[in-house]
């Protein structure tokens, strides 16, 4: 059995929920790792961050969002409203947590604006999704059907970050 690991780069929006269809670096990983027959796991380390299999929706808003993930947000938004100060429901984040990320201030994803971890639905939206899809590959294709896509989406809207994702390809 073979392995190959391929890691991209995202740039993510800093003013909404941002979804980034990746399914063409995923065919491309595939494509590159020469695997006929096996599986592929597309995963995001980001604790506010999720890799989500949806079907992709020709019809977009004003903004360039598919309906489907206006909708989404839409619901979301009610179940898992934003936490824009500290005075919310979020218990997230405590006052240790905040002197860990001071204590590692030469991050420069903090540059020290606290409102940057304001981001406890974030955290809540990712666990709900999770970090990763698993798809099939036969024939050196991955079985994601006509209207299947992968996406990669960022529930932080604090701050417009790059994020990673993995791509691993494990198979013959």
């Amino acid at each position: 059995m073979a392995t190959f690991i391929k890691k991209i780069k995202v740039t993510t929006s800093s003013s909404k929920v941002s979804y980034h269809d990746i399914q063409k670096e995923v065919i491309d990983a595939v494509q590159e790792s020469k695997i006929n027959n096996g599986m592929c796991l597309v995963q995001t380390p980001h604790t506010t961050c999720s890799v989500i299999f949806e079907e992709f929706v020709h019809d977009t808003d004003f903004n360039g969002d598919e309906f489907l993930q206006v909708d989404l947000n839409r619901i979301l938004d009610r179940i898992i409203p934003r936490e824009l100060s500290e005075n919310t429901n979020y218990r997230y984040p405590g006052p240790k947590h905040v002197e860990f990320l001071h204590s590692i201030q030469d991050n420069p994803q903090y540059k020290g604006d606290e409102s940057t971890i304001l981001n406890g639905d974030a955290h809540i939206k990712a666990s709900l999704f999770g970090a990763s899809v698993s798809i099939i590959i036969e024939n050196g294709e991955i079985l994601t059907g006509d209207v299947g896509k992968i996406y990669f989406v960022d529930w932080d809207q604090n701050r417009e970050r790059v994020r990673q994702c993995i791509i691993m390809i494990m198979g013959e």
